[in-house]
């Protein structure tokens, strides 16, 4: 590869000059252009060739085309390429680097939705477990449902693993749904059972009143009787069926439905021995012997008339030949309360007549309910008037309630091929479970059915729906069981825990560590059965209460600390001086940390008080450092447009400019500028303290020139020289011309002629020997070189100077001022 890609872009190297020079020295080479159009078209084959990312990555770079590098571009998807392509190509090719800024632009787009995505699928999975251990049963089945709505719109991008996280949360929520569900179905049919059984005891409590004001001159009904017996034994077997009822409610349905099939009874008798009574009926009581009597008092007794019901006027014979009294009727109240009773009665009927033809079966009922209860008010006489439209009525609520029936028979076939449909289908254990418990609901909604064998139908339907899911729910059981265990264990160790714990030397932190460890771990023994864990539930709560009575005494006592902690630093945000303040700011906080537990929300309430605090001392803190800031910021102002002037000032200006710029610099109030500012003002103080000294030294050394060209006329007047240079001379000692110029030249650091270099190495050697250096610094060089100035200008002579060594101790002092 590095072969290939060194042949494809050996063309693009910087030929170097003697390439060049060899080119031009060659001309049997082929031409340039060849070689690029042979080149050109190896990038464009392989272009087509699907290249690696890493070759499509170095055409987008190197390419020769425009069109090479863009098509290149468009090949690449790796991210650090596409960055490294970018990087290349800003500048050089504008093409190429929008189509890469694109591409990385789309990335990122596509990375930041993927990141979005996988948040949210996060988010699901922890509130799909948090749900499924939540004891919030509230609204548990809309808040499941939307759960799983988010999660279809993003289920193609989860993984594997996240699926099967997330479902198996989900299936532990439908199990708590599906319990949930399942407890509510169960109270709400217990309630529905109750309500049948409560409305079976007042039909049969209703019908026995009935029957109790039945007229005596006619018989009941025995096929309305015998199906009402039939239907209220079927309706009270399903509202008794898989459920406790009350012993007494149950004695008062037997003792109804004894009195009823009693009646029956004896009114199948009547009907059975109608002959008999009417040929006993034709007898002469006067001239009737004991057989006859016998026979009266044999009849009686397979009648058995139950007692408390008028009897017939069909037994009457039979009674007075046999010696029994017809029985009584019932007393009556006075004639003004019975016309009240009366009015009532006919008012209740006409809106039951009004009902039944509206075909309102429930408010028929209640409407009979009052009627019967107004018909009971009457004495015999008085009710004798209503009887016939009563028992009309009566009939025509049987009708329509028999009409409903009919109707529901359709649904209940429907129900019962359901179930068996159901019963052959391989279903998920959970879905099935439900799907039986909708169609039992359906099937209860009805009212049941009175006949037996279309019940027995779906009874079994329903029995062979379910056995394929009693080994899931076993299981399921055993799994309630398991965590059931759990939370005992827990409990006892809670409770071993609490009766241990000294709460005078208690990690307060580490209890409260063991108090959320021991929630988390109850919620994670989930599910259990409601009725098993009722009881370690309250001996579990009890536990906590214990934990966290002392618990809350001592986050009560922390809060009110840490109460005082921002009372103080309430305080503090006025205090002078500042830097106290912050101090004792500082100690507050370190104060604060070493505090115990609080409650959360306090927590965070007295948190946010002490921050703002915190804040406000160290924002005056700020203030006070802006204000400096903007106080340096306009002495940095000032000062810099003197800098700026002064700047223009240079050592080769006179000595008076110098001054007065120097003046400008000491005028200058630095104190309140930045450091920056403070270190160039006395930078530019320095420079023109040199610039000035330098002024001077050349002033001075040019004085001392014309005095040594002075001396090659003849002696220096001694009242033209200095005044110390008489002492100067005196300190170099006795020194001759020649001596003193080379020495000159050996501290101004320049060669000597020729022909004094031996002179010179002899002075040298006796200058390392009084101990003085080579390498003098330029102040003491200059006071050396003004004590040989003194020495030449003082000297004494018959005649003047040599020119020629005057001439060289100047050029020593020229070579000081350029130095």
């Amino acid at each position: 590869m590095a072969a290939f890609f060194q042949k494809l872009f050996k063309s693009r190297k910087p030929a170097t000059p003697a390439r060049k020079a060899s080119a031009r020295t060659q001309p049997t080479v082929a031409p340039a252009e060849d070689k690029r159009a042979e080149l050109r078209q190896e990038q464009l084959q392989t272009l087509q060739t699907s290249p690696t990312q890493d070759t499509a990555a170095d055409l987008a770079i190197e390419g020769l085309t425009a069109d090479i590098r863009f098509k290149a571009a468009g090949l690449l998807q790796n991210a650090e390429l596409l960055q490294r392509v970018q990087k290349q190509a800003k500048g050089r090719d504008k093409r190429v680097y929008q189509e890469v800024r694109h591409k990385l632009q789309t990335i990122r787009e596509e990375q930041s939705q993927q990141e979005a995505i996988s948040g949210t699928i996060t988010s699901l999975i922890r509130n799909a477990r948090d749900q499924a251990k939540s004891d919030d049963t509230k609204l548990y089945g809309a808040r499941l449902d939307a759960l799983l709505d988010q999660w279809a719109a993003i289920e193609a991008n989860a993984t594997a693993e996240q699926m099967s996280e997330f479902l198996e949360h989900a299936h532990l929520c439908r199990e708590r749904l599906a319990d949930i569900r399942a407890a509510q179905d169960a109270e709400k049919h217990q309630r529905e059972q109750h309500l049948q059984r409560e409305e079976t005891l007042e039909l049969m409590a209703r019908t026995l009143a009935e029957l109790k004001q039945q007229p005596t001159e006619t018989l009941a009904s025995l096929a309305s009787l015998d199906a009402l017996q039939k239907t209220q034994e079927n309706r009270w077997r399903e509202a008794t069926r898989d459920t406790q009822v009350e012993k007494q409610q149950q004695k008062t349905y037997e003792a109804a439905m004894m009195a009823l099939r009693n009646y029956i009874n004896a009114i199948r008798h009547i009907g059975q021995a109608k002959e008999s009574l009417l040929a006993i009926a034709a007898i002469d009581h006067q001239n009737a012997g004991p057989d006859d009597q016998k026979r009266a008092s044999d009849l009686l007794k397979d009648i058995n008339w139950p007692e408390g019901f008028p009897s017939p006027d069909l037994l009457t014979p039979v009674n007075k030949l046999a010696g029994k009294p017809k029985v009584p009727a019932q007393s009556s109240n006075n004639q003004k309360q019975q016309q009240v009773f009366a009015d009532d009665l006919k008012a209740a009927l006409d809106q039951l007549e009004k009902a039944l033809e509206a075909k309102q079966l429930k408010e028929s009922r209640q409407l009979l309910k009052t009627v019967q209860q107004h018909l009971k008010n009457l004495d015999h006489r008085n009710s004798k008037t209503f009887q016939a439209r009563v028992q009309l009525l009566t009939g025509q609520l049987r009708d329509l309630t028999d009409w409903q029936g009919f109707a529901t028979e359709p649904k209940q076939i429907a129900l019962c091929e359901q179930m068996e449909y159901l019963a052959e289908q391989p279903m998920e254990p959970e879905a099935k479970s439900e799907r039986i418990k909708e169609l039992q609901k359906e099937w209860r909604e009805l009212g049941g059915s009175s006949d037996r064998m279309l019940w027995s139908r779906f009874k079994q339907a329903s029995d062979e729906a379910y056995e394929p899911c009693k080994t899931y729910f076993k299981a399921k059981s055993g799994l309630k069981q398991a965590n059931l265990e759990k939370r005992k264990t827990i409990c006892a160790e809670l409770e071993h825990f609490v009766g241990a714990i000294d709460w005078n030397t208690i990690d307060w932190k580490a209890v409260e560590h063991i108090l959320q460890t021991a929630r988390q771990e109850w919620k994670a023994a989930w599910p259990v059965e409601f009725r098993d864990n009722r009881q370690i539930q309250k001996q579990f709560d009890e536990l906590l209460k214990k934990l966290e009575a002392p618990i809350n005494q001592e986050r009560e006592k922390n809060e009110a600390l840490k109460k005082t902690i921002v009372e103080q630093a309430q305080a503090l945000t006025a205090h002078d001086p500042l830097h106290e303040a912050m101090n004792k700011a500082k100690a507050l906080q370190a104060d604060w940390k070493a505090v115990g537990i609080t409650r959360h929300r306090e927590d965070r309430k007295l948190w946010q008080a002490f921050r703002k605090a915190c804040d406000e001392i160290f924002a005056r803190r700020d203030a006070e450092r802006s204000e400096q800031q903007q106080v340096a910021k306009e002495a940095d102002n000032a000062a810099e447009t003197v800098l700026q002037q002064i700047a223009d000032v240079s050592a080769s200006q006179d000595e008076q400019a110098l001054r007065e710029a120097t003046t400008a610099l000491q005028n200058l109030d630095a104190s309140q500028a930045s450091a920056t500012t403070k270190e160039q003002i006395q930078r530019e103080k320095h420079r023109l303290s040199q610039a000035i000294e330098a002024q001077k030294l050349k002033t001075s050394i040019a004085e001392w020139q014309a005095l040594i060209l002075a001396r090659i006329e003849g002696n220096v007047p001694t009242d033209t020289l200095p005044s110390k240079w008489l002492t100067l001379a005196e300190s170099v000692g006795e020194l001759n011309e020649q001596e003193i110029v080379i020495r000159a030249e050996i501290l101004a650091g320049i060669p000597s002629p020729e022909t004094d270099q031996t002179k010179r190495m002899e002075i040298q050697v006796q200058r390392l020997t009084e101990g003085m250096g080579s390498t003098e610094k330029t102040n003491n060089a200059l006071r050396g070189i003004e004590g040989l100035v003194a020495a030449w200008c003082t000297k004494r002579a018959e005649q003047g100077a040599d020119p020629s060594l005057a001439s060289r101790l100047n050029k020593a002092l020229d070579s000081l001022v350029k130095n």
